[in-house]
């Protein structure tokens, strides 16, 4: 009778101990398994941090390039107001505000030809370089970046294909130009304009263009068989664009203008064409496939 009862009493117990052993295993996993979130979370974190840290990295790089290029334009611009409105300085005392309006351009075209006449290679190289600056700006501009994204060496790239390039290389070829209808083949008819207007198309159009590409991938240290590649896609297409606009242009240029102005006058126009220039040698360089540079 008293092993009954034991056995009995062993048996009531035993639901028991179960469902606490049970208990006790739920609490042992979860005390192992607590770590193994809790570095899981660690584990996350690293590159949610990353992530935020990476966005503000470049938020701060932006923001640096913004205000780096606004800077620029900034100085750039108030000097050249500066210069421009400080030609008569000095002079002014007594004048009227319309007489000082009236004076400023005159002065300032008058200041300008002094200097063109002085050093006509510098004076139209920094003209150019001017323009080609601007005409980069503009390109870039309509290529949908924001001013804190403006490639600074590329704006650096095109103002020098300017200075050392297209001034000094206009000045020769106007003159050279001029010399050859005038004094070898002696042509003095008031249409004589259009012959060099088709010599200046056909001859210095791609001259010209081909150096500015040129310039562009020495600046850049391109491999050679890659910029004479540029060159000869870019060749037809740049001239056929051209016909679109420099006949008509120089029309003006040669029936018109004198010689040593002709360069101020093609450069005022030319703003629009660099625009296009630009964007065409930099669509040369986005097109370059790497694996292109085996056969380079």
């Amino acid at each position: 009778h008293g092993s009954t009862e034991a056995f009995c009493s062993t048996m009531s117990i035993a639901p028991k101990i179960r469902r606490a052993s049970t208990a006790i295993a739920s609490t042992v996993e979860n005390v192992f398994e607590q770590p193994s979130q809790q570095q899981q979370l660690q584990d996350d974190l690293p590159s949610v941090t990353s992530a935020e840290e990476s966005q503000s990295i470049q938020l701060r790089s932006v923001d640096k390039d913004a205000l780096i290029n606004t800077s620029i334009f900034i100085i750039a611009i108030a000097t050249v107001v500066t210069t421009v409105l400080s030609v008569d300085v000095g002079i002014t005392r007594g004048w009227t505000a319309e007489e000082i309006a009236l004076r400023i351009p005159l002065d300032n075209w008058r200041s300008y030809t002094n200097i063109l006449s002085m050093a006509p290679i510098e004076t139209k190289a920094v003209t150019s370089a001017t323009v080609y600056t601007i005409g980069d700006i503009i390109a870039q501009k309509t290529e949908g970046l924001d001013i804190g994204k403006l490639d600074r060496g590329r704006i650096l790239r095109s103002a020098l294909a300017g200075l050392i390039g297209h001034g000094p290389m206009s000045h020769v070829w106007y003159h050279v130009s001029e010399d050859f209808f005038d004094n070898i083949l002696h042509l003095h008819a008031w249409w004589d304009f259009v012959p060099k207007v088709v010599v200046d198309q056909l001859v210095f159009g791609p001259i010209w263009n081909n150096s500015y590409i040129l310039l562009l991938g020495i600046m850049q240290l391109q491999k050679p068989g890659q910029i004479f590649g540029d060159m000869k896609r870019s060749t037809i297409p740049l001239l056929i664009s051209g016909l679109k606009l420099w006949p008509f242009v120089h029309c003006i240029t040669y029936g018109l203008i004198p010689v040593e102005n002709r360069l101020l006058w093609v450069d005022l126009v030319e703003i629009l064409w660099v625009t296009i220039l630009a964007n065409e040698a930099n669509a040369n360089n986005s097109e370059a496939q790497p694996g292109d540079d085996k056969d380079r």
